[in-house]
């Protein structure tokens, strides 16, 4: 049976939204609503369904079974709770929402009124990072020692609500503790701001989890290319993902020769292979849109409003930390 769908928000992430759903089978969409006329007309005349600038009108008229929300993130408590006293299931993009308390209205309303709700932390979806995470639950690294993330980018003139940490640090944060499946006990920040007028556009940070290991992130807006890369480092090696290719790699420690070299001595362990794994390569959101639908359906929901919200605890600790000057402790 066709799902009915509609899209808020026909910036960048929400006309992507429309163009996935307009190719997945079984899925009509119907509504594509933006407070500039142009971006629902242009959008909604490329991948179907009506055009609104009133988004609370196209709920009620097209009566949609599931929504996309891809609005500022100031704006996701009001459109979501709006969607959600109607009946209808909803994915968020992330983050969920613009602090703590916002975020735990929303679960609590969509909770109350029996709705689906999903957030779109779309990292989970990359096939590289499911391959990872397998590896990992399978043991092939043993224990984890350190997790390095980097996700940095030329400045996006888009952005202006939120700073660095809210809108991409929130990935990492969630995927550390996604694919070792630990939680933060402490963290520790230095953020700066460089070019953005009122928010942040630099984050280094220290984290230590509760399997012990150390993660580091380094976030930023200044750098000149994009690069978005995780390592996870262990008892038998290390594993390097490249979210942008969707590449995974797995540099193994080698055995020890019996004779002396000098040049194993500098580097310290001794290396061995470099494995490139293989993975079946497809676009993220296309698989996050497929399980937000599947949930509506009757299905497991992937990534829930309490991972939403988890990741918006720690941005906000990281921002308090670069704040204060001080480590922020989690209870476990």
């Amino acid at each position: 049976m066709s799902i009915k769908v509609g899209v808020i928000g026909a910036g960048a992430m929400g006309r992507n939204h429309a163009r996935v759903y307009y190719e997945i089978p079984d899925v009509e969409l119907v509504g594509v609503a933006d407070i500039f006329a142009g971006n629902a007309n242009q959008t909604a005349q490329r991948y179907g369904g009506k055009s609104y600038t009133d988004y609370r009108q196209m709920l009620d008229e097209q009566r949609p079974q599931a929504v996309s929300v891809a609005v500022p993130t100031g704006d996701h408590l009001e459109v979501a709770l709006e969607i959600a006293q109607r009946g209808i299931h909803l994915l968020i993009e992330k983050p969920i929402a613009f602090n703590v308390t916002e975020a735990r209205q929303i679960i609590q309303v969509c909770a109350d009124c029996g709705v689906v709700l999903t957030v779109g932390h779309v990292e989970r979806f990359n096939p590289a990072v499911i391959e990872l995470k397998q590896r990992l639950l399978q043991g092939e690294l043993g224990r984890i020692f350190q997790v390095d993330a980097r996700r940095q980018s030329p400045f996006p003139a888009r952005v202006r609500d939120v700073g660095v940490v809210i809108d991409l640090a929130v990935h990492d944060l969630d995927l550390m503790r996604y694919v070792t499946d630990a939680e933060y006990t402490r963290v520790f920040a230095e953020t700066q701001r460089q070019i953005h007028s009122t928010h942040e556009d630099l984050l280094t940070a220290l984290f230590r989890m509760s399997n012990g290991a150390v993660g580091t992130l380094s976030v930023n807006w200044l750098t000149p290319t994009k690069v978005r890369e995780m390592r996870v480092t262990g008892e038998r090696g290390m594993f390097h993902v490249d979210y942008i290719t969707q590449d995974l790699y797995f540099y193994e420690n080698g055995t020890t020769a019996g004779e002396w070299d000098a040049l194993r001595q500098l580097r310290g362990m001794s290396e061995g292979r470099m494995i490139r794994h293989v993975v079946n390569k497809r676009e993220p959101l296309r698989a996050e849109l497929e399980a937000f639908l599947r949930a509506v359906r009757g299905g497991p929901v992937t990534v829930t409003g309490e991972d939403g919200l988890k990741a918006v605890m720690l941005a906000q600790a990281v921002i308090q930390s670069s704040m204060t000057q001080q480590v922020i402790k989690f209870s476990t």
